[in-house]
C-alpha cells in the first residue's frame, strides 16, 4: 500500500535530499487559472458572483451571504453541550499559549537623547478562511480567531462554504464557534471567490476590503492566497495536510499507524511518511496502515493517500540522518517518538509544529493542546511558519532623536549622502543646524 524509500548505506547532499522527498503530483500553479476567473468574476459581479459560484461549486444557493445575527444565536443555543465544553477549553488553551507570542514593546537607548522604541502594531481588519469541504472545521474558527483578537485585531471578518445539507446557511458548528467567540461578520462563501470577495471588497455586500487573509483550504484557495498577495496579506499557502513522524526501535508501532492513519483521513492528498533506523518497525507499521485503512470510516480517502506519491516509509541509517531528511521535507506536523527525543530535536530546523514522545500525537495538536493547528503545508515550513498572534502584529521601530543626539550623527549622515550621489539627505539634516 505505502511505498518505501530505502537510503540506508547513501550520503545525500541537500540538493539529493530535497530530491528524494515524496511528493503529492500536485500544484499551485495548476489551479491559478480557475481561481483568477472566480476572483475577477467577484470583483465585477458582486454578490451576484457569489451566489452562482455556491450554486455550481457547493450545490446549494444560500438565502444570505452574509449570515443574519439570529442564526448564529440559534446555532449557538444549539450547539451540543459536549461540543460546547470542548470548545470553551480549547479556546481557553489556545489563548495562554497566544499570549505568549506577542512581544513586549522595547525601547533601547542608542545614545544620549537617541532612542528607537519597537513596538508590534495589530493589522486593523482580517478575514479569516474555514473550509467546509470534506469535513468540518470548528475547531480551525478558535484557531483562527483566538490569536487574532489576543493580538488585538478590531474587525474579524469569517467566511466559510454554504452547506447543501444546511439549505444554503454555514455549518451550524462552525456559525456557534464564531458566535462564542463574539465573531458577527460571516459570510456564506468559499474557495476562490471567497479569498477574493475579503482581498478586493463586496461594495453591494457592504464586505470592506481587509488586510490580511489566513486560514486553511483546498488547492484552489491557496491559488486565490497566492494570486491575491500584494493586494492584502495571506498567513501561507495552505494545502493538502501532511505528518512526517522520527522513530526509533522503541516506538510503538500502533501509535505511529495511528497517527498517520489520523492525517491521512483528511485528504487523498495529505501526506503521511515515517523515517525510521529500524525495519522491524517499518514492516509492523506498514501491516498496521493496512489492516486500519480498510476498517476507519474514511477507508478509501485513507487508502489513496497512504498509497499516493506523498506518502512513505523512508528507511535510514541513523537519527541524525533522519532529521536531515525531515528538514528537507519540511513537514507541517513533525513526530518524534524516539528514545532520546530532544537530542533529534536539537537537529530539527524546519517544522511547522513538532510533538514529542508517545503521547503527544497530531490529533492533540489539532484541537486541544492549546498550540495552532494552522500551518505551513507542502514543505512550506523550510521558510515560513505556523498561525499565531504574531501573525497579525507588524513590527514598527518609532524614533526619537533630541536635537544634540542628532548632532553627533550629523557629519556621519552627511558623508553617507554624498557617498550615495544623494546630497539632500545631508542638507535635510544640516538644515537643522543653520545659523549654529
Amino acid at each position: 500500500m505505502i511505498q518505501t524509500i530505502d537510503l540506508r548505506g547513501t550520503r545525500l547532499s541537500p540538493a539529493e535530499l530535497l530530491a528524494a522527498v515524496p511528493r503529492a503530483l500536485t500544484d499551485v500553479a495548476v489551479a491559478s487559472d480557475v481561481a483568477a476567473e472566480l476572483i475577477d468574476d467577484v470583483r465585477t459581479r458582486g454578490v451576484a458572483a457569489l451566489l452562482d459560484q455556491a450554486e455550481r461549486l457547493d450545490r446549494v444557493r444560500p438565502e444570505h451571504v452574509r449570515v443574519p445575527a439570529e442564526q448564529i444565536a440559534e446555532a449557538v443555543a444549539e450547539l451540543d453541550p459536549a461540543v460546547r465544553v470542548a470548545i470553551e477549553e480549547t479556546i481557553r488553551r489556545v489563548r495562554l499559549a497566544s499570549a505568549a507570542q506577542v512581544p513586549p514593546r522595547l525601547t533601547t537607548t542608542i545614545a544620549e537623547g537617541a532612542e528607537i522604541t519597537q513596538r508590534w502594531q495589530p493589522i486593523h481588519r482580517v478575514g479569516l478562511y474555514v473550509p467546509g469541504g470534506k469535513a468540518v472545521y470548528p475547531s480551525s474558527v478558535v484557531m483562527n480567531v483566538v490569536p487574532a483578537q489576543v493580538a488585538g485585531v478590531t474587525q474579524i471578518a469569517l467566511a466559510s462554504p454554504p452547506q447543501s445539507h444546511f439549505g444554503g446557511r454555514v455549518h451550524p458548528t462552525i456559525l456557534a464557534v464564531a458566535g462564542l467567540l463574539g465573531v458577527d461578520e460571516i459570510y456564506a462563501m468559499g474557495g476562490a471567490g471567497a479569498v477574493g470577495a475579503f482581498a478586493y471588497g463586496v461594495p453591494d455586500l457592504g464586505l470592506d476590503p481587509v488586510q490580511l487573509v489566513t486560514g486553511p483550504g483546498n488547492v484552489y484557495v491557496a491559488a486565490a492566497k497566492r494570486l491575491v498577495r500584494g493586494q492584502t496579506g495571506i498567513d501561507a499557502e495552505a494545502g493538502p495536510t501532511d505528518i512526517l513522524v522520527i522513530a526509533d526501535e522503541t516506538a510503538d508501532p500502533e501509535f505511529v499507524a495511528a497517527d498517520l492513519v489520523s492525517q491521512a483521513e483528511h485528504d487523498e492528498l495529505a501526506a503521511a511518511v515515517l523515517v525510521t533506523t529500524s525495519p522491524a518497525l517499518a514492516a509492523n507499521v506498514e501491516a498496521r496502515l493496512g489492516q486500519l485503512a480498510q476498517s476507519t470510516m474514511h477507508s478509501e480517502r485513507v487508502s489513496a493517500s497512504l498509497s499516493g506519491t506523498q506518502s512513505a516509509i523512508v528507511l535510514v541509517d541513523d537519527l541524525a540522518t533522519a532529521a536531515a531528511f525531515s528538514n528537507a521535507f519540511g513537514p507541517e506536523h513533525l513526530e518524534i517518538q524516539t528514545t532520546d527525543p530532544d537530542a533529534v530535536l536539537e537537529n530539527i530546523e524546519n517544522a511547522g509544529a513538532i510533538f514529542i514522545g508517545p503521547h503527544s500525537p497530531v490529533s492533540l495538536g489539532d484541537y486541544a493542546a492549546g498550540s495552532n493547528h494552522v500551518l505551513p503545508t507542502g514543505g512550506q515550513s523550510r521558510f515560513s511558519s505556523g498561525l499565531g498572534a504574531y501573525t497579525f502584529l507588524r513590527p514598527q521601530q518609532v524614533v526619537r532623536y533630541s536635537k544634540e543626539a542628532l548632532r553627533t550623527v550629523a557629519a556621519h549622515i552627511g558623508a553617507l549622502s554624498d557617498a550615495e550621489a544623494l546630497p539632500a539627505h545631508g542638507d535635510a539634516v544640516r538644515v537643522r543646524f543653520v545659523g549654529e
